[in-house]
């Protein structure tokens, strides 16, 4: 079943003439359409992509399957024109992704009762076909490639920034579109910081470095930290490593369908918090990844979303002691009935340069 006809069904469902999709990755995914001017109407039977000149020729060739409507210059023109045509009483909109601004002009333009909608394409994303876990595997490909760079790339006395910057120029010219977020390198009493974005601090000897970063390939992303050292980070910093590393692969060899994204971050938070670290790992386990860096299922002690095959969701455990430094590890894993698929190939053993 293809996805429109997904959606189609899902209206059925619940009873909804139509859904309106404005949202940039929602739209993407229905239509194939890449570019950035576009919505679309999805009825019972039909489903419309509406775009000006710029895009016509562009939306013909990625979104073929869905009939394509020019609109020169009332957007909201055409879709009550396709409201009219196909005796629409009730248009859903992606309430998320509607500002309220936007909200009031679909309410003086469209004659359909508007009715909020969450979740009818977000659900069916959650779970990747075949195509989109090999898009996501190359992703992580120039990612895992790009790390082993920057290993024979840092040196003593370089700042985060510049080390950020060869990363993603990197990935650009394995065939990266772009990066999945900005990177993070946090170095010395910085890795500390879970999101410390790549600031102008040099690194120094003994530094314990973590990056967290991932590209953008044919749409879709690719997350992976890692940490290292420069020189000798001293004892208790790795142990800590070999605490965080143990509880990565407690959660890689437990996760499978079936389970809660609660359950699986209980094995990770158990293990650090029986090593005397709980306080010091306040953010979640894990999230989906896919079109977007952070989407569903959650994976933390409130998720109680099963998991389910082909989800895709990241384990990133992590310490961070202030004043000392920290430790995040990071795969992304296709969940499977019988386990899961770690998408990620490197060794996890702490390297020290």
């Amino acid at each position: 079943m293809s996805r429109v006809a997904k959606v189609q069904a899902a209206l059925k469902e619940q009873k909804l003439d139509a859904l309106m999709v404005s949202s940039a990755y929602n739209l993407r995914y229905i239509s194939n359409f890449t570019g950035s001017a576009g919505l679309s109407v999805v009825t019972q039977d039909e489903a419309y992509f509406i775009t000006d000149f710029r895009y016509t020729e562009q939306a013909g060739d990625q979104a073929g399957h869905m009939t394509i409507v020019e609109h020169k210059g009332d957007l909201y023109g055409e879709v009550e024109k396709i409201i009219k045509d196909n005796q629409l009483k009730t248009m859903g909109f992606e309430k998320n992704h509607v500002t309220y601004s936007t909200f009031e002009t679909l309410g003086d333009k469209l004659s359909a009762e508007l009715v909020p909608e969450e979740g009818i394409i977000e659900d069916l994303r959650l779970i990747k076909d075949e195509e989109e876990i090999q898009i996501i595997q190359k992703a992580i490909e120039i990612t895992e490639q790009a790390y082993e760079h920057i290993l024979g790339y840092v040196k003593e006395g370089m700042t985060e920034i510049e080390v950020a910057n060869e990363l993603d120029f990197f990935m650009r010219n394995k065939g990266a579109s772009g990066v999945s977020f900005d990177t993070i390198v946090a170095s010395g009493h910085r890795s500390a910081m879970p999101h410390g974005v790549a600031s102008e601090k040099k690194i120094e000897k003994g530094d314990m470095i973590t990056i967290d970063f991932g590209c953008i390939y044919n749409g879709y992303v690719s997350d992976m930290t890692r940490t290292f050292a420069l020189g000798d980070p001293g004892e208790e910093l790795k142990n800590i490593y070999q605490i965080v590393l143990e509880a990565n692969l407690k959660v890689t060899k437990a996760a499978k369908a079936g389970m809660t994204g609660a359950e699986l971050d209980k094995i990770a938070r158990d293990h650090i918090t029986e090593a005397g670290y709980g306080d010091q790992f306040g953010h979640s386990l894990g999230h989906g990844i896919g079109l977007e860096i952070h989407e569903g299922p959650g994976v933390s002690h409130r998720s109680e979303t099963t998991l389910k095959e082909n989800m895709i969701i990241t384990n990133e455990p992590g310490i961070y002691v202030p004043g000392l430094g920290g430790v995040r590890i990071e795969d992304d894993l296709v969940i499977k009935e019988d386990g899961n698929q770690n998408l990620m190939t490197l060794s996890k053993d702490l390297v020290i340069l």
